[in-house]
């Protein structure tokens, strides 16, 4: 390439960052102005960085073909800033692509007042101040915890939603409240958060990103009145695992301040297990404990529920290979349950889930079709799940990959299932994907009725991001989501 090709090429890209830079004020106005939640397929823009920017357009090629223009997604943000728009969820890529379908010679500006006329001139400026706040509550503060609340921190900037309070045991540490602190802010997997966090001894409270988030020391729920804290219809989200029944869970019911409670782990008897896109419209306002199932239980439902939609499942085998959890021992030592008292660093361990049984729960119609099997593996984070299975009706590879990709793009679980076609990809690469099963189509394996389906999934980011979602409308705090 000689010296004007090159002078070129950099001058091209210099452009492209001179765009994407003048997006992010405007970004930050809609969300902080009018709660407008932007994304470009699927992946939110709002705090992305110049470079996050671009590449976020440049991955729409792996999905449509061809890389998103800049220029296009601009001109879309621009006009919906000027639109005084009420709160939603605005796919601005969907939208640029959309627009390039209609009849030659559409005015960008029409398109987008046919497509958002249920929330233009709808923002309310005193909204913010007439309606309270959602108090969320976290109970336990571990690996989900710190995940959880890095999300609603994140979301505080427009959300109703706000992170009040965590609960945990006191630690033997006089510095207890700074060493939570510094969980919080670094993350051997996740990498440092982005904000500030300052430690206020005197009010046992974290003061993050501007939010203030009281820490409360208690042995059990019976020890707290979170009305002292001000703290009031209070949604608890329990990341201890302790208690799975309804019995149990009923003791956070009990404290003052306290309506509802949500558990992060797969619920026992009666209790609704919920994967968010699948069943959640079984949530009814008056439900006051609920379950988000498992981490395996949200990977993989959102992707046998498309395949049983169009082809329909017989029967088939869910094996996870999942990494290590902090239920495992790092070294050899006693341990309740069979094999996990190995290394957990050192060593694969065949073990149980109940993920295959749990899918029944969420999605009646595979009931007495799956059987499932996990082994832990000496990776801290990203897990792979993959689905053995019999279909009812035969396919081939491309129809298969071309369905599961259209249902990452433009389905009602686009939100839940993600893609990739890229052969290099491997389980570091997907660290921090908030999508709950990412498809591995250059992995995938069919014969007729039969397939072999490869699914990666954050067992801890992608897992969190389904939480969130079902606290949001537990809270009552729902989006219209455009394009529809």
């Amino acid at each position: 390439m000689n010296k004007a090709a090159v002078d070129q090429t950099l001058l091209r890209w210099q452009e492209k960052e001179a765009l994407a830079e003048s997006m992010i004020p405007i970004i930050g106005r809609l969300y902080r102005n009018n709660n407008v939640i932007t994304s470009i397929f699927g992946r939110q823009i709002i705090n992305q960085s110049t470079m996050g920017l671009l590449k976020t357009h440049r991955f729409v090629k792996q999905l449509e073909g061809h890389e998103l223009s800049l220029n296009e997604s601009l001109a879309v943000l621009e006009l919906l800033n000027e639109m005084n728009l009420g709160e939603a969820h605005i796919d601005v890529g969907k939208l640029a692509l959309k627009h390039k379908q209609q009849p030659m010679g559409t005015p960008l500006r029409n398109f987008l007042k046919d497509e958002l006329t249920d929330i233009i001139d709808k923002f309310d400026p005193n909204r913010r101040y007439q309606e309270s706040p959602k108090d969320v509550v976290l109970y336990g503060f571990g690996r989900i915890g710190r995940l959880l609340a890095r999300i609603l921190i994140g979301k505080a900037g427009g959300s109703p939603l706000r992170l009040r309070a965590i609960v945990v045991r006191k630690g033997g540490a006089e510095n207890d409240l700074v060493k939570r602190a510094s969980l919080l802010r670094r993350d051997s997997i996740h990498g440092s958060f982005e904000g500030t966090i300052k430690v206020d001894e005197e009010n046992s409270s974290l003061i993050v990103n501007g939010t203030a988030i009281q820490v409360i020391y208690a042995s059990s729920p019976s020890e707290i009145d979170y009305t002292t804290y001000g703290i009031n219809n209070a949604l608890i989200v329990d990341n201890t695992g302790i208690w799975r029944d309804e019995d149990g869970l009923s003791q956070h019911l009990a404290c003052k301040g306290a309506a509802k409670v949500l558990l992060t782990a797969p619920g026992k008897g009666d209790i609704k297990n919920v994967v968010y896109g699948i069943n959640n419209a079984e949530v009814g306002s008056d439900e006051t404990i609920v379950s988000a199932a498992s981490c395996t239980t949200n990977a993989i439902t959102p992707v046998l529920k498309v395949l049983e939609d169009k082809f329909g499942i017989e029967h088939g085998h869910v094996e996870t290979v999942h990494s290590y959890t902090n239920d495992q021992n790092l070294i050899d030592n006693y341990h309740k349950g069979g094999r996990r008292g190995r290394s957990a660093p050192l060593n694969m361990v065949i073990t149980e889930t109940g993920a295959a049984k749990a899918v029944e729960k969420a999605l009646p119609a595979l009931k007495g079709k799956l059987s499932g099997s996990s082994i832990r593996v000496p990776t801290p984070n990203v897990s792979l799940a993959i689905l053995n299975l019999t279909l009812k009706n035969e396919t081939d590879l491309k129809e298969l990959n071309d369905h599961l990709r259209e249902m990452s793009l433009y389905s009602d679980l686009s939100k839940q299932i993600d893609f990739t076609n890229s052969p290099e990809a491997v389980s570091s690469d997907f660290v921090g994907n908030r999508k709950t099963g990412i498809v591995d189509s250059t992995a995938n394996i069919v014969d007729g009725k039969r397939i072999v389906l490869y699914v990666w999934y954050d067992n801890e980011a992608g897992y969190s991001a389904q939480v969130v979602r079902l606290i949001s409308q537990m809270a009552g705090v729902q989006y219209t989501h455009y394009p529809k």
